[in-house]
């Protein structure tokens, strides 16, 4: 069972004892992310991840990389949209000392100027490659346009143009005015005593204050229709189609959860069968959910030779209004609804998976569920909230897309309008 404790400066704690396992998993949780920031400091949340690790008052960076291999424990880091993660896992023997670690990097980091240089090189060699692999810019092309002229609209990594203005001083101002005591948590599973735990965190991180005033920026996002072709010297067309999805608390994320498996979610899926097995349109077809504070989507995407996208937009567009008019058989749901548990509990027996999970409950939501509220959640759900579900989503004249790599010579805006604005 999960208990939420705070330290002595107001941050709140996730706690998990397993008493069975020898290892602790332990995580830092921030509500920072490039949504947080305004257009000029665009990237600086993922900079800052990246800072943490070059360097702090006590250590270097290549001390930090020893101490964690010699403990022989995994530490790494993230950052999106809406907050940033720094996490460790090693055997609970080894916990007091990687926690040392941990502390040091979050709340003394150098932020030196000579570092950030060089690690300006290395972000914007992972912009490069990031941009090299059109399987990947083709949600986050999408994404950015749908939320445009918003934060959520933002890249996470930042563009070469403002990552090439951050210094040391400008990183430090964000890192104080954005990491605080208001929104961070603390989680930690695994083989430990709370009160011993709760000591160890009070001393490395409970008598920390920020410096300056908590005044969060987070701008407000609505979903905004986006049609987006970007050409690529590459064989295949890349393609994601989104529709308005529900925002992270929509107590039809369940139903929309159970859908999302039948249509896009794997092998046996409905896209899968129809567009790869029948028709061998292409290798890969999935759908998938994104869901923020206030808004969220629901998208599908695959990639395949550029003659063959008007026929798969067909085949996804067919899909959709089948579903709508016929609904989906409870046989198939129930089905459904216990692959979901069954992935969900066997998901459980990580630590750090139960860590993470706490963590970003905590941290996003304010509560943490336990295992029966969420088996419960999805055992409830009906055909009928299936068929609300896939009315509330689908409305095509809200269709978005987007389209990167080999595109010369295809009108995807006429296809896409044609297949769904229809």
């Amino acid at each position: 069972m999960v208990i939420i404790k705070k330290l002595d400066n107001g941050i709140s704690v996730a706690l998990e004892e397993i008493a069975y396992v020898r290892s602790i998993s332990f995580g830092i949780w921030v509500k920072n992310g490039s949504r947080n920031e305004r257009p000029e400091e665009n990237g600086v949340s993922h900079f800052i991840e990246h800072m943490m690790f070059k360097g702090t008052e006590n250590r270097t960076a290549r001390q930090i990389a020893e101490e964690m291999d010699a403990l022989g424990g995994q530490i790494n880091a993230y950052t999106t949209k809406e907050y940033t993660c720094y996490h460790t896992r090693v055997l609970d023997e080894h916990f007091k000392r990687a926690l040392d670690v941990m502390s040091d990097m979050v709340l003394r980091s150098l932020f030196a100027q000579k570092d950030v240089e060089k690690e300006r090189n290395v972000i914007t060699e992972e912009i490069n490659m990031y941009e090299d692999a059109p399987e990947e810019v083709v949600h986050d092309a999408l994404q950015d346009t749908i939320w445009r002229n918003t934060s959520l609209g933002m890249p996470i990594l930042g563009t070469t143009k403002t990552i090439a203005a951050f210094t040391s001083e400008s990183i430090r101002q964000y890192y104080e005015r954005n990491y605080h005591t208001e929104n961070m948590v603390l989680s930690v599973a695994g083989n430990f005593n709370t009160d011993t735990m709760m000591e160890l965190l009070n001393k490395a991180l409970g008598s920390w204050k920020a410096k300056k005033p908590f005044d969060q920026y987070n701008a407000k996002a609505e979903y905004q229709i986006a049609h987006v072709t970007r050409e690529k010297d590459v064989e295949q067309v890349h393609t994601c189609i989104a529709f308005p999805g529900f925002e992270r608390e929509n107590p039809m994320k369940y139903a929309l959860g159970v859908f999302n498996t039948i249509f896009g979610g794997g092998m046996s899926s409905k896209l899968f069968q129809r567009v790869r097995e029948e028709n061998g349109l292409t290798y890969s077809i999935y759908s998938y959910t994104t869901a923020f504070a206030d808004t969220g989507l629901f998208s599908v995407s695959g990639g395949m030779n550029p003659n063959q996208l008007e026929r798969v937009y067909e085949l996804v567009a067919e899909e959709v209004q089948a579903t709508k008019k016929k609904g989906l058989p409870q046989k198939l749901i129930d089905v459904t609804k216990e692959q979901l548990i069954s992935n969900f509990i066997i998901g459980t027996e990580s630590t750090l998976n139960r860590m993470t999970s706490a963590g970003s409950a905590l941290l996003l939501r304010g509560r943490i569920q336990n295992t029966e509220e969420v088996i419960e959640k999805l055992s409830q759900v009906t055909t009928d909230d299936i068929l609300q579900v896939t009315n509330m989503v689908f409305d095509m004249e809200k269709a978005s897309w987007c389209a990167v790599g080999n595109v010369k010579g295809f009108d995807i805006d006429s296809i896409g309008k044609k297949v769904f604005h229809n």
